[in-house]
């Protein structure tokens, strides 16, 4: 096994071509823990599992998204390469607004990358695309880099308006981030897979991630849309993960309630075996 490399605590940079058609984009893997774990499951996950990986941290990159409560813990605990983000983030600033996290407290407090734009937010919580567009906004103006989810749900995927719902929703990223991409991550999740047990195939999948990166490259340069990483996430475990991983138009996974469970170890251990077959 190759020798880890230690990586300071500071935003992650998209990774850059080389222009020879060799592939450079660093693998990402975030484990979203959701509404889910006490302080022992934390204590214990990241004792027992999360710092017991060893990768290198220039060939992949590694993020916990604790919930709100358990951020600080996970900080104090996790080996200086691991990245700890935010699940969540107000699409208001600082004021008067009764339980809500702005983004300048997530920056206060240290945390460097938030999640936005999460089907569960979306359905559960109503979110509009013009929420999530200021959420992003908000983000970028304090400093955060943002995974960005975008995807179809049951209905649009079934009425073929797959490429068109992913258009609508990255032009609005790009608005909200006045066209600066840097520190972004996006997540392609197919909303009707997300915690059915149902996964896109793998041809769905590969057209999704092309449709995205086509659609960068286009509206803003081609250097982005090869650069960006692209990661899947729709319930993603450890018996789908290796056929998804091999697909070369994805980056990695955004992992839910698996991330939580024994099988992230498997899941991640796919994801840190193809990243040093494809960076060598």
């Amino acid at each position: 096994m190759e020798q880890q490399t230690l990586l300071p605590k500071k935003p992650l940079a998209t990774t850059q071509s080389s222009g020879s058609g060799k592939r450079t984009r660093k693998y990402f893997i975030a484990a979203n823990w959701k509404s889910n774990g006490t302080t022992h499951f934390v204590k214990d996950i990241i004792t027992n599992m999360i710092n017991s990986f060893e990768y290198d941290a220039g060939k992949l990159d590694l993020m916990l998204l604790p919930g709100l409560l358990h951020i600080s813990l996970a900080q104090a605990m996790v080996a200086p390469h691991v990245q700890v983000g935010a699940q969540n983030v107000s699409q208001h600033g600082q004021g008067a607004y009764t339980g809500e996290v702005a983004a300048e407290h997530l920056a206060d407090y240290g945390i460097q990358w938030v999640l936005i734009g999460h089907s569960q937010r979306r359905g559960v919580f109503q979110e509009s695309q013009e929420v999530v567009a200021e959420k992003v906004k908000k983000s970028r103006e304090n400093g955060l880099g943002v995974i960005l989810c975008l995807g179809e749900n049951l209905e649009q995927r079934e009425k073929e308006l797959t490429g068109q719902v992913l258009d609508d929703q990255l032009t609005s990223f790009h608005t909200a981030l006045g066209g600066n991409w840097e520190n972004v991550v996006l997540a392609y999740e197919p909303i009707w897979a997300m915690g059915t047990g149902r996964i896109a195939s793998a041809d769905q999948t590969q057209e999704a991630h092309e449709h995205i990166r086509k659609w960068l490259s286009k509206t803003v340069s081609p250097a982005l849309g090869e650069a960006m990483r692209i990661i899947y996430a729709g319930s993603v475990t450890e018996t789908n993960c290796e056929n998804l991983i091999k697909l070369s138009q994805v980056d990695g996974f955004l992992v839910g309630t698996s991330s939580t469970k024994p099988a992230f170890r498997d899941i991640f251990e796919t994801v840190q075996r193809q990243a040093g077959r494809d960076l060598a």
